[in-house]
C-alpha cells in the first residue's frame, strides 16, 4: 500500500456526512421552519422532470479580488445576495458542510411564502453546493463557485436538476415562471459582483440533457412545499390559539 505523504490530502472534512432526513436548529426571528424535518435532500435521479443543466456566470473585471475571498464573503453573507422576496437562512457560521438552510421564498405574486431548506453538502475555499430538501421545485445538486480566468474572478452557479414534481414540472414550463426562477441566480450574481464594485454582466447557459419525465417519481408532489406551506399559512391562526 502507497504511503499517504503530506502533500495528498482528503477532503473528507469539506463533505457533509450523509444524512437520511434533514433536522434544523437555532432557527432565527422571523424564519419559517416548515417543510424541512423529516425532509429527505433530493438529487436529480429521484425528480420527476426533465433534466437540465445550468450554468450561470459573472466576471468581475477590474476588481481586486480572489476566488477564495468571494467565496468566503458569500458563504458568510449567502441570503443578503438574494433578491428581493426570496430569503435564506444560515446558522451564524453561515456556509459550513452539514449545515441546513431555511428558505422563504415567494413562487408568484399573492401566493404565501414557500417555507423549505438545503443541505450543505460540500463546502471549500473556492465552492459550495446545496441540495434541496423534499418539495422545493426542483431535485439536484446547486453549486456556487469562483474561478480565475485569465486575471479576473469569476463568479459561477451551476445547477443539473429536475423539477421536482408534476406540479413544478408543469409550472417551470410556462415562460414567466421559469424565468422567474432561473432571474433568480442572475439577480444573485449582479448582488456579489455589486459588492465588489462590478456591474457585471451575467451570462447564461441552459441545455435540457434529458427531455424524459420520470413517471416513478410523481408521488413526490405530496411533498410539495408550494401546497403544504398554504395549508401552513391557512391554519397558523389556529395554532397559536
Amino acid at each position: 500500500m502507497e504511503e499517504r505523504t503530506d502533500t495528498q490530502r482528503s477532503d473528507a472534512a469539506n463533505w457533509a456526512k450523509p444524512v437520511r432526513t434533514l433536522s434544523t436548529r437555532d432557527v432565527p426571528a422571523g424564519a419559517i421552519d416548515a417543510n424541512v424535518t423529516g425532509r429527505r435532500p433530493v438529487g436529480a435521479t429521484t425528480g420527476f422532470g426533465k433534466l437540465w443543466q445550468k450554468s450561470f456566470s459573472v466576471r468581475l473585471d477590474g476588481a481586486a479580488v480572489t476566488p477564495q475571498e468571494v467565496i468566503a464573503i458569500w458563504k458568510t453573507h449567502f441570503g443578503d445576495f438574494w433578491p428581493k422576496g426570496q430569503r435564506m437562512f444560515l446558522p451564524a457560521g453561515g456556509v459550513a458542510p452539514g449545515e441546513v438552510g431555511l428558505i422563504n421564498a415567494s413562487t408568484m405574486p399573492g401566493a404565501p411564502q414557500m417555507a423549505s431548506g438545503v443541505l450543505v453538502v460540500y463546502a471549500d475555499d473556492e465552492s459550495f453546493s446545496f441540495m434541496g430538501a423534499e418539495g422545493l421545485p426542483f431535485a439536484g445538486p446547486l453549486t456556487f463557485s469562483a474561478v480565475d480566468e485569465g486575471g479576473s474572478t469569476v463568479v459561477k452557479v451551476d445547477e443539473l436538476t429536475r423539477a421536482s414534481d408534476p406540479f413544478w414540472e408543469l409550472s417551470l414550463m410556462m415562460p414567466v415562471l421559469r424565468e422567474r426562477q432561473n432571474n433568480i441566480w442572475r439577480a444573485t450574481l449582479r448582488n456579489v459582483a455589486k459588492h465588489f464594485g462590478v456591474e457585471g454582466r451575467v451570462e447564461s447557459r441552459i441545455v435540457c440533457v434529458d427531455p424524459h419525465w420520470q413517471w416513478s417519481q410523481a408521488k413526490n408532489i405530496w411533498h410539495n412545499a408550494a401546497f403544504r406551506s398554504t395549508l401552513y399559512a391557512v391554519l397558523r391562526p389556529f395554532r397559536r390559539r
